[in-house]
């Protein structure tokens, strides 16, 4: 991974000395709260319904031992004894005192974590494939290029104040792991004919109030012209984006109102006349190509007979592999996703020791590299199949080997109101309600992939829109009610889902949902997934069996 040089370490050094400063100055009552509130947000730090909130920056969700055993120090020391991952790959610690907030930035900054730009109008943290480095199907490590964006953006100072926060996504494989479709901008990488590399661009995507997928803006751009198409992009945003209304300040809505191709042909002509003096050179991106030069692999059969005796052995081993272990791109290694969705329990939440234990895995049998997903799990992209077995072995004795990646109760849930000022309605009970209706795991393989998303509110921090099954919580009178969108994808396919109908109270969504499933299991044909049979299908017959006995 990127390794911190000694500019990117005063930075963090001075910037977290800067925020000390400002906190004593807001502890003292020299400032007050509004005025302190740009300060905070623009390093990261939240007030919630109960306390400060810090979303810590994961840069394209990748970690090392050392700082997730820091994060781990952090929830035991200054929190509860646990931290939230969350959809936009961060770590989010909801229990933090404003005076603790200096000395945790200090010791953030001493592994070369922070909590830059984790919040305000600027570009926000860049969300990477989690198995990048480690698929044989992508391009290119999309990991270089998001640390160039993370380099290239960070204190940038004509895009530090921007019209509304900024989201950008880069994948490098046909299976796309990052939502791309759905960020302000989504690049994937291509190649030309010629062999060149370069990138599709989509910009306008997003959810909230008004979700979009984003529509491509440039089928090829070269791969060596991104950082100047990327200033022209955000220029023609600074330039037009709405400032004087936050529901209609994200990009999404200027390319909507604009249309794709006018909003293409101003970036095409501000691009031609920033022309190539801000791109990337090939110097540099061949040092920053570096840090994330091929693990030293070494050479093993593609079988391995030690990890298939466990398997034949053991149902619970081989239940974990067929749904949580993925094809490396090397022979007699494997992706290891680490399911933070036990049934019951918070979805994204880790422990302090559930950190540590990972973090000594990745250190043990993992080459020391730990990725976090957006939806809310945790990979371990280099583990030997000869390994596999002691790694599920301690990742079961952690509350850490669910085997249900991808299944129904891998449900990305937001905080909601059990934390969040924003929310209208609890997301996290009804994740753990719904998780509990499909405990039983042959049952859950039954159904297979189908993607459950659940927001508290219409920020969609949660991504409803784009779940197979998105539950958004929605406040009636006081009461809290949750609106049942199907149909929705956040992959390669990306669709914003359909609503179903009227809004159900918060005792009838779980067994909703099973409805669902079980008008899937009827209709479905052959091996289809619950989003392939929702297509074919349209609402109609999902409609007809939850609302059967709404009369």
């Amino acid at each position: 991974m990127y390794q911190y040089d000694t500019i990117d370490k005063a930075m963090l050094e001075d910037r977290a000395a800067e925020f000390r400063g400002q906190v004593a100055r807001r502890l003292a009552g020299e400032i007050t709260e509004d005025q302190f509130k740009p300060i905070r947000l623009m390093n990261g730090l939240y007030l919630q319904l109960h306390a400060y909130m810090l979303r810590v920056a994961i840069p394209y969700g990748t970690l090392n031992p050392t700082q997730l055993r820091k994060l781990a120090w952090i929830a035991r020391t200054y929190d509860k004894g646990y931290g939230h991952f969350t959809t936009r790959t961060n770590l989010q610690f909801h229990w933090i005192k404003l005076a603790d907030t200096p000395e945790i930035l200090d010791q953030l900054a001493s592994v070369d974590l922070h909590a830059i730009q984790t919040s305000g109008n600027c570009i926000r943290n860049v969300t990477s494939d989690p198995y990048a480095g480690a698929t044989a199907e992508e391009l290119d490590d999309p990991r270089v290029w998001a640390e160039a964006m993370r380099q290239w953006s960070t204190f940038h100072p004509e895009f530090s104040f921007l019209p509304r926060k900024f989201k950008i996504a880069i994948t490098a494989a046909p299976k796309d792991r990052t939502a791309a479709k759905v960020h302000d901008i989504g690049l994937v990488l291509r190649r030309a004919r010629d062999g060149a590399l370069g990138f599709e661009v989509m910009v306008g995507g997003g959810l909230g109030r008004t979700p979009y997928v984003g529509p491509t803006i440039r089928e090829f751009l070269p791969a060596n012209r991104l950082f100047s198409y990327l200033e022209a992009i955000l220029r023609v945003y600074n330039r037009h984006g709405r400032r004087d209304n936050a529901f209609k300040a994200r990009i999404k809505i200027l390319v909507a109102a604009l249309g794709k191709e006018e909003f293409a042909r101003q970036v095409e002509a501000e691009w031609a006349k920033i022309g190539d003096s801000t791109d990337l050179p090939d110097t540099e991106l061949a040092r920053i190509r570096g840090a994330f030069a091929p693990k030293s692999f070494e050479t093993l059969p593609a079988r391995s007979e030690a990890f298939e005796t466990a398997k034949a052995a053991d149902p619970a081993f081989a239940r974990f592999v067929r749904n949580n272990v993925k094809p490396h791109k090397k022979p007699g290694y494997a992706i290891v996703d680490v399911s933070l969705k036990a049934i019951g329990d918070t979805p994204g939440d880790a422990s302090a020791e559930q950190m540590e234990v990972v973090a000594d895995l990745a250190e043990r049998y993992g080459q020391g590299d730990v990725r976090v997903t957006h939806e809310q799990n945790l990979v371990l992209p280099h583990v030997k199949l000869d390994d596999l077995p002691v790694v599920h072995a301690a990742l079961a004795a952690a509350g850490l080997a669910t085997p249900n990646i991808n299944l129904i109760s891998d449900i990305i849930a937001c905080p909601g109101l059990d934390y969040c000022a924003l929310a209208n309605a609890r997301a996290i009970p009804i994740a753990q309600h719904i998780a509990e209706k499909f405990r039983d795991q042959e049952r859950a393989e039954r159904v297979g992939e189908l993607k459950i998303k659940i927001s508290g509110c219409i920020n969609a921090c949660g991504h409803h829109h784009v779940g197979h099954i998105g539950i958004l919580g929605v406040d009636k009178k006081g009461e809290e009610f949750y609106q049942l969108t199907l149909g929705g994808s956040g992959a390669e396919d990306a669709t914003v889902g359909q609503i179903l109908g009227p809004a159900l109270p918060y005792d009838r969504v779980a067994d909703a949902v099973d409805t669902l499933v079980d008008v899937y299991l009827r209709e479905r044909q052959g091996d289809e997934r619950f989003l392939d049979t929702f297509r074919r299908t349209g609402t109609a017959p999902f409609k007809e069996a939850v609302y059967a006995d709404v009369h």
